[in-house]
């Protein structure tokens, strides 16, 4: 496969998802006033109940099997370590760059969590169908590539539902807490003429109250962090990757909806249907906040370099000393299709999602619309590049 060959086919997927941006940008425009915040925010949460817990469940029961599960132990530990390595590297970037708080956050997230689902669905099966495809027969690659995507999907959807969650999250949370205090502390005029002498009455009472809620406090924080970390997991789309797995492992519970003799095939076609939703409508959304990012944002030109740096250089650098060693001590399976997405894993830009939590926790929305914006069109040429070495190493 030849160089402007591998880029026609590399760049195409990234070229779509700006195309329908750009749609989604105009019809957010106050001429168009179709994709308004208010009906962006409705259908970001559809989204997140609905079409995201579909594509999931689909994918998996009907490409992923027990053994496929078994012999591809090493790709939840290799997306882990995506998400470590972005992590690392983004906790880094906030601490020189030191960004406003409710964007510490997305920084870290947009470094750490690349998009394993919606891209890798068009990039492996466009490359498998190329004419002069290094990894064999057509059809095939194709078929077992979806099988690596939907894999990746549904672990990357732990790691986005949980980790990611709770980076943007916590920060939504820590960002309204500092704006609350703030306005805790502008002065009223009022009780400053009030009688001090209420305050001094208070004081003792206030000591001896202090340390039963010490007390309390370390046990409530451990209650919190439980709940926080139940909530996560119980996201739809986390709920819909544990069945999907289930029901891909286990066959009888397979036959009973995958194939044309299913008796109950109707429920898998009916969640196919919404699935097929998901990448227009998260897509189309990302291009109605551009336009309000566009114009609100305030992104340090440093920020959008750091993380374009992070994503496509030292990620991708990183990640490629981390297979090799792994692939010298034999953990990796050998086929060469499923090293490449392994490889390929640590080049992704940020996964759509992370517009979705933003929109949810109605936190730095305008900035990671910016942010998305540059990460998208860096990746055309980026993931061309490093597909072109990755084939390189591997042939």
């Amino acid at each position: 496969m030849g160089f402007w060959t591998l880029f026609e086919v590399a760049s195409m997927p990234i070229l779509q998802m700006l195309l329908i941006s750009v749609l989604g940008a105009l019809m957010a425009t106050n001429y168009f006033n179709i994709l308004h915040s208010d009906t962006r925010k409705s259908l970001n949460k559809i989204v997140f109940v609905v079409f995201t817990p579909s594509i999931t469940f689909a994918s998996l029961t009907k490409t992923v099997t027990l053994d496929d599960i078994i012999s591809w132990w090493f790709m939840p530990i290799n997306i882990g370590l995506t998400f470590l390595v972005g992590g690392i590297l983004g906790w880094l970037v906030v601490k020189i760059l030191k960004p406003e708080v409710h964007l510490e956050g997305l920084i870290i997230a947009t470094c750490s969590t690349g998009n394993l689902g919606n891209l890798l669905l068009l990039v492996i099966p466009a490359i498998c169908k190329e004419d002069g495809s290094p990894f064999g027969d057509h059809g095939i690659c194709a078929s077992v590539g979806l099988s690596y995507v939907s894999f990746s999907m549904a672990v990357g959807g732990f790691y986005i539902w949980t980790y990611t969650y709770h980076l943007i999250r916590s920060s939504s949370l820590k960002f309204k807490a500092i704006k609350a205090e703030n306005a805790l502390k502008k002065p009223n005029m009022d009780l400053l003429d009030a009688n001090e002498k209420s305050h001094l009455l208070q004081h003792d009472d206030t000591e001896n109250q202090m340390s039963k809620v010490c007390e309390v406090s370390s046990w409530s924080k451990i209650a919190r962090t439980l709940n926080k970390i139940v909530e996560e997991l119980l996201a739809p789309p986390t709920i819909a990757a544990i069945l999907g797995l289930i029901f891909g492992s286990i066959t009888w519970l397979k036959n009973l909806i995958i194939g044309s003799n299913a008796p109950l095939r109707v429920i898998q076609d009916t969640v196919k249907v919404l699935g097929d939703g998901t990448i227009p409508c998260i897509t189309l959304i990302l291009g109605g906040n551009l336009t309000q990012g566009l114009k609100k944002a305030k992104v340090k030109p440093m920020i959008i370099i750091a993380v374009v740096f992070v994503r496509y250089i030292f990620s991708p650098l990183l990640g490629i000393f981390v297979l090799k060693a792994a692939s010298k001590f034999g953990f990796l399976a050998a086929d060469p299709l499923y090293k490449f997405v392994l490889m390929i894993q640590y080049t992704l830009p940020p996964a759509m999602n992370i517009g979705t939590m933003t929109q949810l926790f109605d936190v730095a929305q305008e900035e990671c619309s910016v942010l998305f914006l540059w990460t998208y069109l860096a990746a055309a040429f980026a993931l061309t590049i490093w597909s072109t070495i990755f084939m390189w190493l591997l042939f």
